[in-house]
């Protein structure tokens, strides 16, 4: 006898930096260890050149950074101090609370994967370091600009709705401009891009909006599309 039977259809897609994990804070201790090891001067150079190199290649890159920083003097022992510091930085300490328990969750309600912008080095590090790359099952997607390359995240994960969890309402609208109600986006107010946002001028605004990323699981029990498939 035939039974039509129901299917998890919803890929949630989560980002890191300032969603999961406190990217702010990071920059603060950076910021803090170079200051130590260099001085106000170096440190503001060294800040100087991230910026240039993050307008450069469109995402934030602190290896590369400290690859140009190191051009004019390499023989400071401070910059493989600093080297390791950043492979070996904790970023299991920043994350947000229920941040894992949030994936947990997630993974029971659909497909939970990870889609960030980033360099191919330090980025996949941060993940796994964090433990989200565990807790995501190895989902993890990262782009230069992840807004352009949504056709090669549904290749990657098909299904017949997506959420998209951000601190960066801009992005969430382009993605949304691109793949229009296929996709609900949430606006998570958390870190200085979200603080920094004015929502009466993104078009379109978010269509949720969360304090923390600890308050998603409530919600994304309401985002879940669900499929009949029949089955014999």
């Amino acid at each position: 006898m035939n039974q039509s039977t129901t299917t998890p259809s919803t890929v949630f897609l989560l980002d890191v930096d300032n969603t999961l994990l406190d990217n702010d804070r990071f920059a603060e201790d950076l910021r803090a260890r170079l200051l130590h090891e260099f001085g106000h001067a170096e440190c503001d150079r060294y800040w100087s050149i991230y910026e240039q190199l993050r307008d450069t290649v469109g995402y934030a890159d602190y290896l590369g950074a400290l690859q140009q920083f190191r051009r004019e003097k390499d023989d400071r022992p401070g910059l493989l101090a600093t080297s390791s510091w950043l492979l070996n930085y904790p970023f299991e300490r920043l994350l947000f609370p229920d941040a894992l328990a949030t994936i947990e969750q997630l993974n029971s309600l659909g497909r939970t994967a990870i889609l960030s912008d980033g360099d191919i080095v330090f980025q996949p590090r941060k993940i796994e370091r964090a433990g989200v790359y565990k807790a995501v099952r190895g989902e993890v997607l990262i782009f230069v600009h992840k807004e352009l390359a949504l056709d090669a995240m549904q290749a990657r994960y098909p299904a017949s709705h997506y959420v998209m969890v951000d601190d960066k309402p801009n992005l969430l609208a382009a993605m949304k401009h691109s793949m229009g109600d296929r996709l609900s986006t949430v606006f998570v107010r958390q870190g200085h891009y979200a603080a920094q946002a004015n929502l009466s001028v993104i078009q379109p605004a978010p269509d949720y909006s969360i304090a923390r990323i600890g308050d998603l699981p409530a919600l994304a029990a309401e985002l879940v599309h669900v499929s009949a498939t029949p089955s014999a």
